[in-house]
């Protein structure tokens, strides 16, 4: 089981993340939150990123201590994010704590936090590689070609949002800037790995990506 902990912002705020034992000679994976929050869905996944994939694993608290299971809410609390300072300030100051332990860093997101993770790895540097689940952020604000790191991508076929020609878009894309992605698409809905939302989980789907997420960190975290 993994621990809350205080980060410390560049701009000097504070914000709380979730955190395994720490072991300066594994490589790190930052796990970016859906939009409900830093919920138990999301440090469940913190502590099997640690335990299965024996990675060091975070999560940062980007809504800073709200959480919701009411879907007006989240989509509220998403919408006024501030996805540069999510970014920017929160995401920077979860790498660069992990920096200071040694070994690579990865960063993987779910649904908001699968947006956020292209954003990352879009406008920063220091990530090794990067994994999104069906989440993509606005062109204007972080374009999948300037991501030149490994990437992969899990996506539902059936999703309403983050749809097919979107993926397609994405590979397009990277393609494109010579930094082909490895993107799958499973006939699922959206949030298809989320467990505690039984009207989209796919139990066999949630297993395949997971065990293809750990296959890609580990080589190229390595």
């Amino acid at each position: 089981m993994g621990q809350l902990i205080d980060l410390t912002r560049p701009d000097g705020g504070t914000f709380a993340a979730y955190v395994s034992d720490l072991d300066p000679a594994k490589p790190s994976v930052i796990v970016l939150q859906e939009w409900w929050g830093l919920n138990d869905h999301i440090k469940w996944i913190v502590d099997r990123m640690a335990g299965e994939g024996g990675f060091n694993a975070i999560a940062p608290d980007l809504y800073h201590g709200r959480v919701t299971g009411d879907a007006d809410e989240a989509s509220h609390m998403m919408n006024t994010l501030d996805f540069p300072g999510a970014v920017h300030q929160d995401i920077v100051a979860t790498r660069d704590y992990l920096k200071t332990q040694g070994g690579k860093v990865g960063i993987m997101g779910f649904c908001m936090g699968g947006a956020l993770t292209i954003a990352a790895a879009a406008r920063l540097d220091g990530f090794a590689a990067a994994v999104c689940y069906y989440g993509v952020p606005p062109k204007e604000f972080a374009d999948p070609k300037d991501i030149k790191i490994p990437f992969q991508g899990h996506f539902g076929a059936q999703d309403d949002w983050v749809t097919p020609q979107v993926v397609s878009d994405i590979q397009i894309a990277m393609v494109g800037a010579g930094n082909p992605p490895e993107l799958f698409s499973y006939e699922a809905d959206h949030a298809f790995f989320n467990k505690t939302r039984p009207e989209v989980y796919k139990a066999e789907i949630a297993e395949q990506s997971f065990a293809r997420t750990l296959a890609f960190f580990k080589t190229h975290l390595a």
